[in-house]
C-alpha cells in the first residue's frame, strides 16, 4: 500500500509552492564577481552567481551590475540604484515607471538585443542614440547600417543608423527600434523618440511613467 506523506509536510508542500514571487529586488553591494548581497523584500541576502535564494536566481554579475531571475523572468539591477519591482504574473506588464535622478534626468537601466546597458530619456533626440564605444560593448555590427552625418555639440559628424531587434526596461520589451550609432563616448544610451513614441508619457512629481500604447 502506498503511504501517504504526513499532513504537515504536505501543507508545507502547499505552501512553498504557493509563495508568491518577491515584491522588489535590489543590488546592494558586490562580493568580487562571484557573489552579490541583495535586498529582496527589504531582506539582506548574499546570493552567489547560479544560486536561488527567496525565489530570486543570480545569473551573472560584472561592472556594478547585475542579472537576476525572479519567476521566470530576468530583471538587470544596477548598482545603488533604487529597488527594482516585480511586476506581477496576474497582468501583463505595460508600463514603466522611473524616479528623477540627479540633475533633473531620468535613468534607468535595461537591455538592447539581450546586452545590458543604462539609458537616460531624452525627448529631444529623434532616435534612441548610442556611442561606438557603447555599441561595439553590445555587440552591435553598425558598420553594415546605414552611413549618415548627425549633428552634434561637437558639430557634425558622421553617425550610422541601424535597427535594434529588442529594447528592455524592466518587463516591457519593444522590438524593431531604429537607432543612431555617434562617434565618442556617452555616459548613457539615450532613450529618444523611436524609442519613446511607443509609449504615452506622463510625469507626476518626481516620477515618470511609460504606458505602452499599443
Amino acid at each position: 500500500m502506498r503511504r501517504l506523506a504526513p499532513l504537515p509536510l504536505l501543507l508545507a508542500l502547499g505552501l512553498a509552492a504557493a509563495q508568491p514571487p518577491p515584491a522588489q529586488v535590489q543590488l546592494n553591494g558586490m562580493l568580487g564577481s562571484r557573489a552579490a548581497l541583495l535586498l529582496i523584500d527589504g531582506e539582506p541576502r548574499t546570493v552567489e552567481v547560479g544560486a536561488t535564494v527567496k525565489g530570486v536566481k543570480l545569473i551573472s554579475l560584472e561592472d556594478g551590475r547585475a542579472v537576476v531571475d525572479v519567476a521566470g523572468r530576468r530583471e538587470a539591477l544596477l548598482l545603488g540604484a533604487t529597488p527594482g519591482r516585480v511586476a506581477s504574473s496576474a497582468a501583463p506588464p505595460r508600463q514603466i515607471v522611473m524616479a528623477m535622478g540627479p540633475g533633473g534626468h531620468y535613468t534607468t537601466i535595461g537591455m538592447i538585443n539581450g546586452q545590458v546597458t543604462t539609458f537616460l530619456v531624452d525627448t529631444g533626440a529623434s532616435s534612441v542614440a548610442i556611442s561606438q564605444v557603447e555599441a561595439e560593448k553590445l555587440g552591435l555590427r553598425y558598420l553594415y547600417g546605414k552611413r549618415i552625418v548627425t549633428q552634434t555639440a561637437n558639430g557634425i559628424v558622421p553617425a550610422y543608423v541601424i535597427q535594434l531587434a529588442s529594447v528592455r526596461i524592466g518587463q516591457i520589451e519593444v522590438r524593431d527600434i531604429e537607432a543612431v550609432v555617434i562617434p565618442g563616448a556617452l555616459s548613457h544610451v539615450l532613450l529618444g523618440n523611436s524609442f519613446l513614441n511607443r509609449f504615452q508619457m506622463r510625469r507626476e512629481n518626481e516620477v515618470m511613467t511609460l504606458e505602452l500604447r499599443y
